[in-house]
């Protein structure tokens, strides 16, 4: 069982109706339906709960964590932003959505600005897979169409990703790496691009299946914690004397 905690700042739906239309309960609950499943045990978080819902206890009981934030990057606590962080160190699996880009604990765990292009003008986006043998492309056809989203382009100041599996190509002219993998301390991390709050993108079956396949392969491998810091010989020292 991989335990999944679905964290959205859950601003727009409240003041936003074209965004309340899209996902009337919100966008967690609409990622939080697309997950569920057998082998998944999923919930949710919000900015406005206590500790933005993210207390000690429910990272700790995180196999994987998806954030999806907009707006309210800046009111983010950084006490909570650093305790994600080293969950994400010691383990936890983080998947970063769309504008979440832009949030700190994103930007904490790529050490750059991670700014790029962007642009809202109803256009085609096609997502092609670009490493197929990755796990995160499993059951998925070569490309992804997206007939409305949002325009993200190059450059994207990241970190050049451990693993690309995704570019995508938009309507306008532009490209973007739009399926990135990073490697943090023992936690993994997959940036997938799509999911601009006015389109019914988290509601498409193969960005949906792009995310459970995330999750599968963000999850804890199971491998014992490094031990680190001065450390006993396994095996007896002969003197050189």
């Amino acid at each position: 069982m991989i335990r999944v905690t679905v964290w959205n700042e859950f601003q727009h739906e409240k003041e936003n109706e074209t965004v309340r239309s899209v996902y009337p309960d919100g966008i967690h609950m609409a990622l939080a339906r697309g997950l569920a499943g057998e082998q998944v045990q999923v919930r949710t978080a919000t900015l406005e709960e206590p500790e933005h819902g993210l207390t000690q206890e429910v990272l700790d009981e995180t196999d994987v964590l998806l954030w999806w934030g907009h707006k309210a990057h800046d009111q983010v606590q950084d006490e909570i932003v650093e305790r994600v962080k080293q969950r994400v160190l010691a383990g936890m699996g983080l998947i970063v959505l769309h504008s979440g880009h832009f949030s700190k604990v994103f930007q904490s765990l790529m050490g750059t600005g991670c700014d790029l292009k962007w642009r809202e003008a109803d256009e085609k986006e096609r997502i092609w897979i670009v490493n197929p043998a990755h796990p995160i492309a499993a059951g998925l056809p070569e490309y992804i169409t997206l007939d409305q989203e949002e325009m993200y382009g190059e450059h994207f100041d990241i970190p050049a990703p451990d693993e690309l599996v995704m570019i995508s190509w938009f309507e306008g002219g532009e490209v973007f790496r739009s399926g990135c993998t990073f490697y943090r301390g023992q936690g993994k991390i997959f940036y997938f691009r799509p999911g601009h709050e006015t389109y019914p993108t988290y509601h498409h079956p193969q960005v949906l299946q792009v995310i459970r396949n995330g999750v599968q392969w963000a999850a804890p491998s199971g491998a014992a914690a490094p031990v680190r810091g001065h450390h006993q010989p396994l095996e007896p020292i002969k003197s050189k004397n």
